[in-house]
């Protein structure tokens, strides 16, 4: 009788530039932030718990940021020399165990800060480069496309990691919520490890005059910052993720804080709570960011980038002092700020992705990441001081004068912005 023959196919990843190839790595990216807002969705608790003070807090929710910042610039300027894969491998890595350090060793404040740092790092090594595997096969309209999906997948990633968090902390404490995000990340880690490819791209490693590569120094943005076009959207992208981060870090304290004494009425019985409100929050602000990058390239990105920033302005200057009011008009004051915030989100991602010489998109993106998370670093932190300086987190005017402040962050980038769009060539 004749034995059956047992055949063994090699895994084949799919090819960079595919449906399948970017929906990986959006699989990948979403697993990675699953856990990024853990500790903005349980801030309250852990406040009570550590005896923090709002700048302690916003430290906390900043250095995320600041940690980033200090490592993006390295991190994603080596993807014009080393593969994408590498990089990502390192930051994916380096959430998984920031998760699971802050689930297990966290005791208080400096604890908690350096685990967040390396959270950050973690994000540096994950997000650009992730996006810049999914661009560098791609071109024109797929390109951009392929970055808003990818910007909606970290969005809705970021988004649910609230209720997430809420979840898990209801169910087997606020430990859980970290454990839950370091295994996400794990998995992300060996998603990439499959799929992204282990050499450069072609255009890349090939140059004029015999090609061989040119070889730049490795932080060297002064290309970059001669590039006006890609300027003007990196000057956007900086006052759009400070006042989103601000936003997104602070969100669930003050719902909390309104619902504590929002005309003494509490929140109503048909409202979500603050962790599942802004999870919605979140998700709605996808649609509005696909819609608001697919308007932008009929209208023009500087018209929607500009509606969507001095929409954003107004609505940080009643969205504070409604803390006052009804309950359920802070929320959708909130839920109607965030919308702005995200309409010019993949807009500005997708102009400076465009924008860059193909041989500096490495760099032009690390600075697109740095700067930006540079506003997201000083977001959070001049939240809760201004909050201690007002009043605090009970206080109608902490929380009036904490979210107002940002209405003059916002125009002053947009000011920025239309300057630097003086310029013809940098428009569109």
């Amino acid at each position: 009788m004749r034995q059956p023959v047992v055949v063994c196919r090699r895994f084949a990843p799919p090819p960079p530039g595919s449906g399948g190839y970017i929906a990986t790595i959006v699989v990948a990216q979403v697993l990675t932030q699953l856990g990024a807002f853990a500790l903005p969705a349980l801030l309250p608790g852990y406040i009570a718990r550590w005896s923090l003070s709002n700048t302690q807090a916003g430290w906390l929710l900043g250095i995320f940021f600041a940690a980033y910042v200090a490592a993006v610039p390295v991190l994603v300027a080596l993807t014009d020399r080393v593969p994408a894969r590498r990089i990502y491998l390192v930051g994916a890595g380096c959430t998984a165990l920031a998760h699971l350090g802050f689930a297990t060793l966290a005791e208080g404040f400096w604890s908690a800060l350096a685990l967040r740092a390396l959270a950050g790092i973690g994000w540096a090594g994950a997000y650009m480069p992730g996006l810049k595997a999914i661009a560098d096969p791609l071109e024109g309209v797929a390109q951009s496309r392929a970055v808003s999906w990818h910007a909606a997948g970290v969005g809705i990633s970021g988004a649910l990691s609230f209720a997430v968090a809420g979840f898990c902390d209801a169910l087997a404490g606020p430990e859980a919520a970290f454990l839950l995000g370091a295994t996400a990340a794990a998995l992300a880690f060996a998603l990439a490890g499959l799929v992204m490819p282990a050499s450069l791209p072609v255009h890349e490693t090939a140059a004029g005059g015999g090609g061989r590569r040119q070889q730049r120094a490795l932080l060297d943005f002064r290309p970059v910052l001669r590039n006006r076009r890609a300027m003007a959207w990196i000057a956007g992208y900086t006052v759009h993720t400070w006042e989103m981060a601000a936003l997104r870090t602070w969100a669930v304290t003050f719902l909390a804080a309104a619902a504590a004494h929002g005309g003494g009425e509490g929140a109503p019985g048909w409202m979500p709570g603050p962790t599942a409100l802004f999870t919605l929050a979140g998700l709605a602000g996808i649609a509005v960011s696909v819609t608001g990058n697919e308007v932008a390239q009929r209208l023009g990105r500087v018209r929607v980038v500009s509606l969507a920033m001095a929409s954003a302005a107004v609505l940080s200057l009643l969205a504070g002092w409604a803390a006052a009011g009804p309950v359920a008009l802070a929320a959708l004051l909130v839920l109607l700020w965030n919308a702005a915030i995200y309409l010019d989100s993949s807009a500005l991602t997708a102009g400076t992705v465009q924008a860059a010489e193909p041989g500096l998109r490495g760099a032009t993106m690390g600075l697109h990441s740095m700067c930006g998370y540079a506003g997201g670093f000083l977001g959070p932190i001049g939240v809760g001081v201004v909050l201690d300086l007002a009043g605090g987190a009970q206080s109608v005017a902490g929380w009036g004068f904490g979210f107002g402040h940002l209405a003059l962050v916002t125009l002053a980038g947009l000011f920025v912005l239309r300057r630097l769009g003086r310029d013809r060539t940098a428009a569109d």
